[in-house]
Order: C-alpha cells, then structure tokens, then sequence
C-alpha cells in the first residue's frame, strides 16, 4: 500500500508495506492525490492533458474520492467526474442516492441528474413486476401507457423517493422524476458490460424529457 501522510511514508507494519517514496493525499472534492517515483511523468507530446491531471507541484489527480483511515488505509468512494454540481454550486454524489433508491422495489433502475440545474430530478425505470399493483393502488390501468404520467402517479412516486432519501442531508432530494417500463440493458447501448449505467447516453436519450422537468 501507499503511504497515507503526505510528508513522509512512514506506515505501522500492521497495516501492510508502503510503496517507498509514494506519497498520498486528499485534495479538494476529497480527491485522492498520489506523488512518487512510480507515477507517470504525463502523456507523450500531450502537455495540455499533463497539465489536466499532474498539477505543479506534481501531485496526480486520480479523479477518485477517496478517504484515508487513521490506520493508513484508503477507501475509494466514488468518482470526481460522477459529482453533480448544481446551479447554486451545490456538488451532490448521485451514486448513493440511486443505490438507495433502487432499494425500493417499484424501481428498477435509477438516474439522478441536476448538472447545472436548480434541483435535482431522476430517470426511473419501473420494475415490470410491480408497476401493476402500485398502477392499480392509483386507480390507474397498468396497460394504459398514459397511466405513467398520470398526476396522481407523480404524486406518489417522489413520496416514495423521499423516503427511501430521508436519511440524506436537506440538499438531496428529487423534485420531478420521468418514469418508463423499458428498462435501461447493454443492447439498447444505456449500460456499460459491467451494468453501469452510461450517463451521457442517458442523457442523449432522454434529453426531451429532461428538458421537459425543467420546463
């Protein structure tokens, strides 16, 4: 492992060997920072994309977040690029608010979006199995592709995303939400071979409904 102090790599034998001279550190938007003699002195006659990700001072940006344990070990949480910035310079992970989302079992798949926005929204996919029995607590005919953007159903849908949230801070809850039945596969080209959603496909696809929830 690296060394979790950024002025000396000096670890407790207990929590594994450190990469000599390799030093770690938390940058701003908790990024994990590495300098050392095994990182790359930049790209091939590329200087801009050096400058993008090695810093003056040699740091390489990893674009991670990451939190270092008092014991020296390295958690990795999430991804710079995967942060959400709102309008009023607010920066929202997505990850774990879809993960506990999902958890609930209308929903199937789960997209928040608010890049450059005033709130936050999100792309659900239904689970195909559920849909008939919440439709029909609405009053609502399963069948019926109206039935989807129904006010009662929009309506009770971010109900239950705020619950499945409450335990967020203030900042993260969804105020629209667009709804579908088809979900999102590798062949319809909206998920990764991992089943990672891919974002700007997402995004491309659903940009008139975006558009629309921020009518």
């Amino acid at each position: 492992m690296v060394s979790a102090n950024p002025l000396e790599d000096n670890i407790p034998a207990s929590v594994g060997k450190p990469i000599r001279g390799t030093r770690v550190r938390i940058g701003e938007n908790d990024e994990l920072l590495v300098k050392g003699p095994g990182v790359m002195q930049g790209y091939w006659n590329n200087h801009k994309a050096t400058a993008q990700v090695i810093d003056p001072d040699g740091w390489l940006h990893t674009g991670d977040q990451a939190r270092i344990s008092e014991s020296g070990h390295i958690f990795i949480t999430g991804r710079i690029k995967d942060i959400l910035v709102l309008s009023n310079g607010e920066k929202i992970p997505p990850g774990d608010m879809e993960m506990a989302i999902a958890l609930d079992p209308l929903f199937e798949q789960v997209m928040v979006i608010g890049e450059g926005r005033s709130y936050l929204s999100a792309l659900i996919v239904l689970e195909a199995d559920h849909w008939p029995g919440f439709a029909q607590d609405q009053g609502l005919d399963p069948l019926d592709p109206a039935a989807l953007n129904q006010p009662r159903v929009h309506k009770a849908v971010p109900g239950r995303v705020g619950q499945a949230l409450k335990d967020f801070p203030g900042y993260a809850k969804i105020r629209r939400v667009h709804l579908t039945l088809e979900p999102w596969t590798v062949d319809n080209g909206l998920l990764t071979p991992t089943l990672k959603t891919k974002r700007p496909k997402a995004l491309a696809r659903y940009r008139e409904e975006i558009e629309g929830m921020y009518a």
